[in-house]
């Protein structure tokens, strides 16, 4: 740089071109706030392996109920979707269609409806569901409740005859169009364990064969896309409580193996209460919402007028979540009491 001489003070001039700048220093550390660890999975990749999971589950119901299943599974799916994108566009978002969400919340909506109900109002849950049940609360990830389950609260609410009426599995040796918790409720029929295991009963669409729910339910506690604390706590509080019921009243109330393999206990408590957004994110709060869910369904299958409680069981644990997941906060380190 040169400088001019002017009534005895130096100043700087105009930079000498022969000189080079020096190249800005670019820093070799990122700010950034937590967290700082890297992750394999995300938000599509869970959804889509938890639509993988019930598959098995799904190629069965086609199997016992026939493919007029599948058209209902498809027309839930297409209006959850066709809901979720219209939403997107109302609140200029970006499309979420592609992460699976409402495809997955589809798949359970239909696969808590009956075989026979017509898709006319299985479209209308899953609007529902997605916009009330989801879209309403901000999108995925602020929903209160499960979306599937809320879809299926206002299909029981609005139309509940066709909620309530079964038909027969297309299997041959099928036993009867009721389900296992509908027989013994009102007739106190009991139906063969091994029926209620393989799935040649009636029932909804997805929820009939414990063994291929099962499956699908071990495959995502393995891959720990769910709390194995929820499924756990929750089937092992309907087995306890609904033992001793047992032991004091044989005559009058069912066994717990029955409880274990009827209605849509297994298909709730390893893909619906499980499900990230609406479940405790604490361990502790993971025990307690389990078992609070199994008392609510005890109560509600021995004592309600109701057959079947899984939903509502769920849906009330859900709108404690909030107050679960305060109380149960892990201690901060270094926090004194």
């Amino acid at each position: 740089m040169k400088q001019v001489s002017n009534a005895g003070h130096s100043q700087s001039a105009i930079p000498d071109p022969a000189v080079k700048k020096e190249p800005a220093k670019v820093p070799t550390f990122l700010l950034s706030s937590s967290p700082h660890l890297a992750a394999v999975d995300n938000v599509p990749k869970i959804m889509w392996t938890v639509i993988a999971a019930l598959l098995p589950a799904v190629a069965f119901s086609i199997y016992n109920f026939g493919f007029g299943v599948l058209s209902t599974i498809l027309v839930t799916i297409i209006a959850s979707v066709a809901t979720e994108a219209v939403a997107n566009k109302m609140r200029g978002r970006d499309l979420s269609i592609f992460d699976g969400s409402a495809v997955l919340t589809g798949l359970l909506l239909a696969m808590t409806l009956p075989p026979g109900f017509p898709k006319g109002y299985a479209a209308l849950g899953a609007i529902f569901a997605i916009a009330i049940g989801k879209q309403i609360f901000g999108g995925l990830g602020y929903n209160i409740f499960n979306p599937a389950l809320l879809g299926r609260a206002f299909l029981q609410a609005s139309f509940s005859v066709k909620m309530t009426t079964w038909v027969a599995p297309v299997t041959i040796d099928a036993i009867t169009t009721a389900t296992p918790l509908g027989s013994y409720k009102f007739e106190k029929i009991m139906t063969p364990y091994f029926d209620m295991f393989m799935g040649n009963i009636g029932g909804c669409i997805g929820e009939t064969s414990a063994l291929f729910i099962l499956i699908g339910g071990i495959f995502l506690l393995i891959k720990k896309y769910a709390d194995w604390r929820i499924p756990v706590s929750y089937l092992g509080t309907v087995f306890i409580v609904g033992g001793l019921f047992w032991i004091l009243n044989p005559a009058q109330y069912p066994d717990p193996i029955f409880h274990m393999f009827s209605g849509g206990l297994l298909l709730g408590a390893f893909f619906m209460a499980t499900d990230m957004v609406t479940s405790p994110v604490t361990p502790k709060g993971a025990w307690i919402f389990g078992v609070g869910a199994g008392i609510v369904l005890i109560v509600i299958r021995l004592f309600g007028g109701l057959p079947e409680g899984v939903m509502y069981s769920i849906l009330f644990m859900n709108g404690f979540v909030p107050l679960i997941n305060r109380y149960t906060r892990p201690k901060i380190f270094g926090e004194k009491k």
